[in-house]
């Protein structure tokens, strides 16, 4: 995979994030449960950025090593295949509180990667 490619799937990341944590501003949690379109957007937003996360490159992953990739991804993979069972409460947890910092560490990574040469 190329230097751009992982630089795509970082955006994509980032992206997703930041949508994610807007959609919640100035909701509660017991939003989640009463809105079911609200529930059903986050799952699939946290969907993609598990979904771009697996799509970086070991090369991308080891430059970046701030990222935990495997709970990033392993979070997709619990969405997608156990799609009955997703607990709100942990979903808002990883709304509100992981999604701010790895906002942080993405922007940074793509920082980073932005302005080293590509392959």
């Amino acid at each position: 995979m190329s230097h751009h490619e992982d630089e795509t799937r970082l955006r994509h990341m980032l992206d997703h994030a930041a949508e994610a944590i807007e959609m919640v501003r100035g909701r509660t949690r017991r939003d989640i449960d009463a809105d079911r379109q609200l529930n059903l957007a986050l799952v699939r937003l946290l969907e993609i950025v598990g979904e771009a996360a697996a799509r970086v490159s070991h090369e991308g992953r080891e430059r970046c090593a701030e990222i935990p990739w495997q709970e990033i991804i392993g979070l997709r993979n619990r969405l997608a295949h156990g799609y009955d069972e997703v607990d709100f409460d942990i979903l808002w947890h990883i709304v509100q509180g992981d999604l701010p910092p790895l906002i942080t560490r993405l922007k940074k990574a793509l920082e980073r990667i932005s302005s080293s040469p590509a392959d």
